[in-house]
């Protein structure tokens, strides 16, 4: 039971970047003529897809705060999450839906400045994420100690390609990956201390 719930666990943390690795190596590397139709379909069903980038850091924090300090990280947290989710989502429908769109009808004047527009927003996007990231790897070091050091010094380094790599090939592809290997180790770290807690005879912490 406890193996089948870690599965769970993993595949809720690492869904997403796993998905838009794999849409980052099916995007096109340039918006063209040719491209658009294909450059705003992928954004089309990628809408969703980006804010669920965020589970990495809400699931490892679920439950209630356990010490002083924890309720605001935690808070701090959920804000930065939300920041990328709305931002980043902008982006997605300027630079990606929109850009494509107005390529396609042969509007091209006007791609120039939805990339503009859309970078602007997707980096306010990516700072709360790394905002968001900070606050968790706070709460997660209180919590559990130094084993959150290896999933943390990862997804601070994908925070960091992330401002401009966005999710093409190949540095952003890579990007997600890191995303993913970092989520999945911090889930892990977390797990297996309250594993350890409650192994019998094993004080629980406060």
């Amino acid at each position: 039971m406890r193996s089948l719930r870690t599965v769970r666990v993993m595949v809720l943390v690492t869904a997403a970047p796993l998905l838009l690795a794999a849409a980052g190596w099916m995007h096109p590397r340039h918006l063209t003529p040719r491209t658009a139709d294909h450059w705003a379909q992928l954004h089309v069903v990628l809408l969703p897809v980006f804010p669920l980038l965020v589970l990495g850091l809400v699931v490892p924090l679920w439950g209630r705060p356990r010490r002083d300090g924890e309720g605001a990280l935690t808070v701090l947290s959920w804000a930065g999450c939300l920041c990328f989710a709305a931002y980043y989502s902008g982006l997605d429908a300027v630079a990606g839906i929109s850009a494509g769109v107005v390529v396609d009808n042969g509007v091209h004047g006007a791609a120039g400045r939805l990339f503009v527009t859309g970078d602007e927003l997707g980096r306010i996007g990516v700072y709360g994420l790394a905002v968001a990231s900070l606050a968790s790897c706070a709460v997660l070091w209180r919590r559990h100690g130094v084993r959150v050091l290896p999933g943390a010094a990862l997804l601070f380094v994908a925070c960091w390609s992330f401002v401009d790599s966005h999710i093409f090939w190949p540095r952003g592809v890579f990007t997600m990956l890191g995303f993913a290997v970092a989520f999945a180790l911090l889930s892990a770290a977390a797990h297996r201390s309250a594993e350890g807690a409650r192994e019998p005879g094993r004080p629980t912490k406060p």
